[in-house]
């Protein structure tokens, strides 16, 4: 945990940008995986994390916004409990360790609520994600579920996103920290990708160093060699020389900070060409938009620059023609390019993303446009200093895409579909750095992980 006076900052600043009311934050239970006491790893809700920092199970939350106090509801626990988990804090010691001096037995939280909504007090909730959640909350407000989202508050998902987005120090320094850990896993990957390996082999070793390090990977592994599926799971391909295998991972640090690292590399360690060709598209592509990004910049206008960049570089190869800005404003380039160019990453992965993409990643001067590919991008908003996202551009080959559009005849005067079927067996590529947007700029965070030709053939040679 950071000090309890980081905690209790966050939760005056909450309560100064709200009205009236209360705000509720529930945080996650234990969740079963195939019966009640084999439960996955338990994983805090972020919301909780971020306003109160207590990384435990059957704990509740009240920000109280008119009479300016902080309750934590929660149960110590029994001797049954200790002798299977041993010595626990007391809920009392555990809420001073976060700045919080008023604590009760979680089940008091219901007559709370009760009376609060008995005075037409307002209780403000966020969107909820876990289904057990939902059922608890319904118990908690005397309400059916399909009159839940009636509590779910406009006003406090706006507080929350305008709060989260702009990151400080304290979690700078986690990102960075689970970037580093992405360095290690990546730079193993690169070394073991050589033909006959199975992909799981890899996957689970990058996977152990995550939490070897101290957490769990901060989403499921994508590593495969056809890496045209953008979030392919599979990982049972047997590793062949002229296959390209993108990883697509990120480590969650101990306070749960997450990092988002891809790398794509040549089976073997050794670029051919028609690898080259591609990869150095793509490299232009990231290292293009990476310098484009600074606050006042819309990071639609970033991803726009990359479609460009992509779009370019492929009427060079002669599998597009025409004019560049013509290719992106009609959408020919997402044949190619079919995704957003990053998102948030804080807390989450996609960083807030439970509240509502397009509350976080629009607002009132950008929304979101209808355009295949376009329309998948889940950050378009005025960057501002202290933002971190991810920037991942990619290319590829979709054989099922490129067939749909050839037969219904798309774009045909700016995608040359003949030579296209010639790489219909290549698969994809995908770069993606974790970028803090800065006063004047932007930094790549944390230790630099080889994306050069030359770099990643020398780590893989090594």
């Amino acid at each position: 945990m950071f000090n309890a006076e980081v905690y209790a900052e966050r939760r005056n600043r909450l309560r100064a940008k709200m009205s009236s009311g209360l705000i509720l934050l529930p945080g996650n239970r234990e969740a079963s995986m195939n019966y009640p006491a084999n439960t996955y790893h338990f994983r805090q809700d972020s919301n909780f994390l971020y306003y109160f920092g207590l990384d435990h199970p059957d704990l509740a939350a009240i920000i109280d916004v008119d009479e300016g106090k902080d309750i934590l509801f929660g149960n110590d626990l029994t001797m049954d409990d200790i002798i299977w988990m041993g010595p626990q804090a007391l809920i009392k010691d555990r809420a001073l360790s976060v700045g919080v001096n008023h604590t009760q037995p979680f089940n008091d939280i219901k007559d709370y609520l009760s009376a609060a909504i008995a005075k037409g007090r307002k209780i403000h909730l966020l969107p909820q994600y876990r289904a057990m959640t939902i059922l608890q909350l319904e118990s908690l407000l005397a309400v059916r579920h399909d009159e839940f989202n009636r509590f779910v508050s406009e006003e406090l998902i706006m507080a929350v996103v305008d709060m989260r987005s702009v990151k400080d120090h304290h979690e700078i320094e986690e990102i960075e920290k689970a970037v580093d850990i992405a360095y290690d896993m990546h730079t193993t990957a690169m070394k073991m990708a050589m033909p006959g390996l199975i992909e799981r082999e890899i996957a689970g070793t990058v996977e152990g160093i995550s939490l070897s390090r101290g957490g769990p990977v901060s989403f499921p592994v994508i590593l495969s060699v056809d890496g045209q599926t953008l979030h392919n799971h599979y990982h049972g391909n047997v590793l062949e020389t002229g296959r390209m295998m993108v990883t697509d991972a990120g480590a969650e640090t101990t306070m749960h900070y997450a990092s988002d690292i891809t790398r794509t590399v040549p089976v073997g360690g050794k670029f051919n060409q028609r690898q080259r060709d591609i990869y150095e598209i793509v490299l232009g592509t990231i290292v293009n938009s990476t310098r484009a990004i600074k606050p006042g910049t819309y990071y639609k206008e970033v991803h726009l620059l990359a479609a460009k960049t992509i779009a370019s570089g492929l009427i060079d190869l002669g599998l597009m023609k025409g004019d560049v800005d013509e290719i992106v404003s009609q959408g020919a380039h997402a044949l190619f390019f079919p995704h957003g160019l990053g998102h948030m990453l804080g807390l989450d992965v996609h960083d807030m993303e439970g509240l509502g993409e397009n509350f976080v990643g629009y607002d009132k001067t950008v929304q979101r446009s209808d355009q295949f590919g376009l329309a998948f991008l889940r950050l378009a908003r005025e960057l501002q200093s202290g933002f971190v996202l991810t920037n991942e551009p990619g290319l590829y080959f979709i054989p099922a895409l490129i067939d749909q559009w050839r037969s219904e005849g798309k774009f045909m005067d700016f995608i040359n579909y003949d030579k296209v079927e010639g790489f219909k067996d290549f698969g994809g590529i995908r770069i993606e750095d974790d970028i803090l947007v800065t006063t004047d700029g932007c930094r790549v965070l944390g230790k630099p992980i080889p994306k050069s030709i030359d770099d990643i053939e020398a780590i893989m040679g090594g």
